[in-house]
Parts: C-alpha cells; structure tokens; sequence
C-alpha cells in the first residue's frame, strides 16, 4: 500500500511521513500530482492560515486534483488545517471558502463561555475523543478505554452535518468536531501522528481501511 503525503508548503511533514513508515507504509511526499495519483490514499496535512493554504493548493493545482482524486473515491484523509480546509468556508482572515466535502463553517474560539468565564486560545493540549458515530473502518474493531488526542487549534467546524460526525471533544462549552466523516473522505482535527496510542490506532485503522478499498 502506498499513500501519498500531500506537499503544498503549509504542513507538519516529517512527524506525518515518520508515523507512517513506523506503521509500515510505503510513503510519497510530494506535490507532483503524477506522483501523488499513483498512491492508494491521499493525506493532506495543514499548519498555518486557511486562506494561505487554499491559494497555495490553487496556485499549484492540487485543488483541482484534490477534488479528482475524491470524485475518482480515492481516500482522503484531512489532519488539522487539512481537515478544516475540507469544509465548506472559513472566516480565519478573511472569509475564505473551502474544498466542502463537510458541511459546515470553520470558526475561531471566542474564548469565553456562555457564562462569561474566559478560556485560552489556542485550544492546546490532550482530550478525549466521545463517538457519535462508527465509520466502516473503525467497524468491528473496538475501540480501547483511552482516547486521549492531542489539540492545538484556534479555529474548529461549525454547523456541521450529523451524518458526517464521527467524533468530538469537549472544549468548555464548546463540542469541537474531532473526527468527520463523508464517502470517502476523513478528518481528524488533532494530530493522530501526536496522540500516543490511540492516535496510532487510528491512523493504523483508516490505513487498514484504505488498503481494504484498494484490494
């Protein structure tokens, strides 16, 4: 099985190629989309701002190859701004829109609750994950009694389709989607690369997952 590792400058590259190789993956990082179409599963990484990345992916062309390759049902996996970017606008700067495979709105933490108690931001450190839902290839596996993952984010997804909600964790009194799902199309918020344990055995189970698409 080989997935691709989508380079458009704006992603934690080495800690994404490195979990994947220690889960005995065949690893391309690149942003040649010849190289890219030739993996069984794409992940598309992401730190810094959400307009930024948009026009970086356009300038490049990997939006339009990004929204082949999920029309052709390769699967996608989204990590932090990458999963973001998968929804269907953003307001970070600038009102930006996004790829929308989710439904929903990528807003910033007001940091403070409907009380009127002040909480920091950037949203920064572990949590666990509460599943709404189980996506086929989490089916059957059972999921271990920790599910702590690793955050840092200011913004997170809004006004987001049942359906597409696998996941989320509690932030104050905020729900913040941690995990989302749609056809073929994955995203986690946290760092799964980052998240000990459970964040391997996650990224280790969408990989099973894509390498059973692909048989």
């Amino acid at each position: 099985m080989k997935i691709g590792v989508i380079d458009y400058g704006m992603g934690n590259l080495f800690s994404v190629e490195q979990a994947l190789k220690r889960l005995d993956c065949d690893v391309v990082v690149s942003s040649d989309v010849q190289q890219l179409a030739k993996t069984d599963g794409l992940i598309l990484p992401g730190v810094g701002a959400f307009p930024d990345a948009m026009k970086r992916l356009a300038e490049t062309g990997l939006d339009r190859f990004i929204q082949e390759q999920v029309k052709a049902k390769k699967p996608l996996l989204g990590i932090c701004l990458g999963m973001q970017l998968l929804f269907e606008e953003s307001d970070e700067v600038t009102p930006t829109k996004g790829f929308g495979f989710f439904k929903g709105k990528i807003v910033r933490f007001s940091g403070e609750t409907a009380n009127g108690e002040q909480y920091r931001v950037p949203h920064m450190g572990w949590n666990t994950l509460d599943f709404q839902s189980i996506p086929k290839w989490l089916e059957g596996k059972g999921l271990p009694e920790n599910r702590f993952v690793y955050f840092v984010h200011s913004f997170y997804g809004t006004n987001t389709e049942p359906q597409q909600l696998v996941a989320t964790a509690d932030y104050f009194d905020v729900k913040v989607p941690g995990v989302v799902q749609a056809g073929n199309v994955c995203g986690m918020q946290f760092h799964p690369e980052k998240s000990g344990d459970f964040g391997v055995f996650l990224l280790r189970q969408w990989l099973q997952g894509v390498g059973v698409s692909t048989c």
